[in-house]
């Protein structure tokens, strides 16, 4: 399992593994590795040149061992150092010696203007690490400003300089973070590379754990997500089936004028393998659903929900009957899935939150960070600014499984266990992608795969069919939401048969 440590955790891994070595040893490593890495990314390049931008602390250290290493290899290198020598750590300064006795070059910052007018092949971004904690301001914003104009691609190490390793955000309010092609981390994999505004900034994260014996890393409370957490738990139909085998999904929703949101639930559902689906609606239900009449429209006041895995919310409104038929399905002991307007009308009575917090039967939320603020309290800022956080308050609070959804995607378990879905693009971002989602939660469970496994394969599903719709030049403009459907019906299947785990790249 890929799993990822918070900033507090690295650095007591780094302190028990630099107790161990001699001194400078884990630099030594990160540059080595940083070295390896930047060559790699140019085998292809005849006479590259590479820029390093080092700062203050232990990230510039690494990032002149990388500039060392480097030009010992034989390549043209430049650095532009940020820091005085005499108030750099021991290792970056003894990193600094070596870089300044070998075929390093170095240039003044006060000529990064003229710098950035030439031909760079590569740049090496080593300003800032896991402990920034003020935003980059000053002539440090105007660097960065300067290198992210660049058309070269460029390689961060450990964290791209001004990104928030643990939140995935940009430090500051107004702060300014690089933007890298590749970033290559140390010592483990951390949360922030891959949710918020990590996505948009880190590019490829790789990992270098520079030897550290295993026995140092602590237990991992949040990972990444990929077939290995959840595709043993994936359906696998016997030829002694029948349509009972698979389960019913009832989806509550539709108030007058949204009558699309149940159906595009229901029908993910339906083509996901439950066995029976009802698109249950709040007001006068359709007839039919022409564009799949297989599907099953009844009157909310008039179903039993008994028996049913019940997804409830998608365009469901606010009035008075929408809550009612909603406090009947949290009674229900089966799975449920709570979605958009059911969410909002929980954060808007203690009664309800209170019947939520109660269940027994396995409950699936799937909020966008406003309506987790509406259920928290707070401002949807506040949500973004810690999404690993505020899941895993939410799911305490209401005994649920949470899947806050956003760029990385967080899913959170009650005992604070957590998972970061790095798949998915801003094809996502269009109305109906989320009924999609829940109806996809919805099938899975009807299907009995245990809810925790369920939330995972319906994420990671769910983003890797906009992925390879994308891929295959559908969006990220204008790809809609009924055009998921049969994609992840297409990646459920192939995840669910004999060769799931070499199919896909996880």
């Amino acid at each position: 399992m890929h799993q990822l440590y918070c900033v507090k955790e690295i650095r007591q891994i780094e302190q028990a593994a630099q107790a161990r070595l001699p001194a400078g040893t884990l630099m030594q490593r990160a540059g080595e590795a940083a070295a390896q890495l930047a060559q790699a990314l140019l085998a292809s390049t005849f006479d590259a040149k590479v820029l390093v931008l080092a700062g203050p602390g232990n990230n510039g250290g690494d990032a002149l061992e990388a500039a060392y290493r480097l030009a010992l290899a034989g390549l043209d290198v430049t650095v532009v150092l940020y820091a005085a020598a005499a108030a750099q750590p021991p290792d970056a300064r003894q990193a600094l010696l070596r870089a300044q006795t070998g075929s390093v070059h170095f240039a003044d910052p006060a000529t990064l203007s003229q710098l950035t007018t030439q031909h760079w092949t590569l740049v090496i971004d080593g300003l800032f690490g896991i402990g920034l904690t003020r935003p980059i301001t000053g002539p440090m914003r105007e660097l960065v400003n300067l290198v992210n104009a660049l058309a070269c691609p460029i390689l961060a190490l450990d964290v791209p300089s001004g990104l928030d390793a643990d939140t995935g955000n940009i430090v500051g309010p107004d702060g300014i973070a690089v933007c890298a092609n590749d970033t290559l981390t140390f010592i483990a994999d951390k949360p922030g590379l891959h949710t918020c505004d990590g996505r948009d900034h880190a590019g490829q994260v790789k990992v270098a754990a520079l030897d550290i014996a295993p026995g140092l890393f602590p237990p991992a409370h949040v990972h990444l997500n990929g077939l290995p957490l959840f595709a043993g738990a994936l359906p696998r139909r016997s030829h002694n089936s029948h349509k009972g085998s698979f389960g019913d999904v009832a989806v509550i929703g539709g108030a007058h004028g949204m009558q699309g949101a149940p159906l595009l639930a229901a029908r993910a559902a339906l083509t996901c393998g439950a066995g029976r689906v009802f698109a249950v609606f709040i007001d006068a239900a359709p007839g039919y659903d022409a564009m799949q009449p297989e599907l099953m429209c009844r009157r909310a006041d008039e179903f039993d929900f008994s028996g049913a895995t019940v997804v409830a919310g998608p365009g469901a409104g606010m009035s008075r009957n929408a809550h009612d038929i909603l406090a009947r399905a949290l009674h229900i002991q089966s799975p449920l899935v709570l979605d958009a307007d059911a969410l909002n009308m929980v954060a808007a009575e203690p009664g309800l939150q209170h019947m939520l917090a109660q269940r027994k039967a396995a409950t699936l939320l799937t909020p966008h960070p406003l309506e987790a603020a509406r259920l928290l309290a707070r401002s949807s800022q506040e949500v973004q600014a810690d999404r690993l956080s505020a899941a895993r308050m939410l799911a305490t609070r209401f005994n649920a499984i949470v899947i806050l959804k956003g760029s990385g995607t967080v899913i959170a378990h009650p005992d604070g266990e957590a998972v970061i879905n790095s798949n998915g693009n801003p094809a996502l971002a269009t109305a109906g992608t989320g009924d999609v989602l829940a109806g996809v939660c919805g099938a899975l469970l009807a299907q009995q795969l245990p809810p925790w496994q369920a939330a995972l394969a319906a994420v990671w599903l769910h983003g890797h069919a906009a992925d390879r719709l994308v891929a295959e030049g559908i969006g990220p403009i204008g790809l809609t939401a009924g055009e998921l459907i049969p994609a992840i019906r297409s990646a459920l299947n192939q995840a669910s048969g004999p060769l799931s785990l070499s199919s896909y790249n996880c």
